[in-house]
């Protein structure tokens, strides 16, 4: 666990860049594979997801931003927001891609359930590559246990010396578990947008159940009962329940 994967020189390569890098082929090349398979230019929607990608970054830091304004940025330089500790936030970055990728899908006039579909898979696998870089960095930690498979992180990190729950592999294995449902609903599905219907769903249960094991620094509610990516999990999740019932009842296939 060390967030230094290598060095060029002095150039400093750390693992959370190699991992979101990872994350971002892959999630390229098995969004390509459904594409080609539905008639949709793979071109197209890799440019889609580079876009979704950029917004992606921007959307998780600035909803790390007004998340601890109060704890990190408040009184001081605006330029603090961009300069110090690079916090993200998942849930940021999923809203603002999906407007981005409205966005797009309009202009280039693809069908927005369709291409949704081909896309829900790999943000799950993509994520999955993602939690393994916090990890390596130490982002994102989990509560003190003292489980066998607990974990200490050096020197250094914020809870050095203790032991914590891998939380950051235990969501990696969950979006693992939440891609390879989603790529064995996509053969079998009724209509269109149900694949993306069913990832806002279950991957807001995965994020809410798992910010029972989080020990970063987190805002909390109700007397500290319930966090904020709490609050957006429950919404994600009424989200897709709802996303679902209605292009149930429509039978969307093709449509936007």
């Amino acid at each position: 666990m060390h967030p230094i994967a290598f060095k060029l020189g002095s150039l400093e390569v750390h693992w959370y860049g190699v991992m979101i890098a990872a994350g971002f082929l892959a999630g390229v090349w098995t969004a390509n594979r459904r594409a080609r398979n539905v008639g949709l230019d793979p071109e197209l929607i890799t440019n889609l997801l580079f876009w979704l990608l950029l917004a992606g970054i921007v959307g998780a830091r600035a909803l790390y931003v007004v998340t601890y304004w109060r704890e990190e940025f408040a009184g001081r330089p605006f330029s603090k927001i961009f300069t110090e500790r690079a916090g993200l936030v998942f849930h940021g970055g999923l809203i603002a891609a999906m407007f981005v990728g409205i966005w797009y899908l309009r202009v280039k006039k693809l069908p927005l359930w369709k291409t949704a579909d081909v896309l829900a898979p790999s943000i799950a696998l993509g994520h999955a590559f993602g939690r393994i870089g916090c990890f390596m960095t130490g982002c994102c930690y989990g509560a003190p246990c003292d489980l066998p498979w607990a974990v200490r992180f050096p020197d250094g990190h914020a809870r050095a010396g203790e032991w914590l729950h891998p939380v950051q592999i235990y969501e990696s294995i969950g979006n693992l578990a939440i891609a390879g449902a989603l790529m064995s609903l996509y053969k079998r599905k009724k209509f269109d947008g149900q694949v993306f219907a069913a990832y806002l769903m279950c991957y807001g249960l995965l994020r809410g159940a798992l910010e029972i094991f989080r020990a970063d620094n987190q805002v909390r509610f109700l007397g500290g009962k319930i966090s904020t990516a709490q609050l957006i999990s429950a919404a994600l999740i009424v989200t897709g329940a709802l996303l679902w019932r209605r292009l149930r009842k429509r039978g969307v296939n093709g449509g936007s």
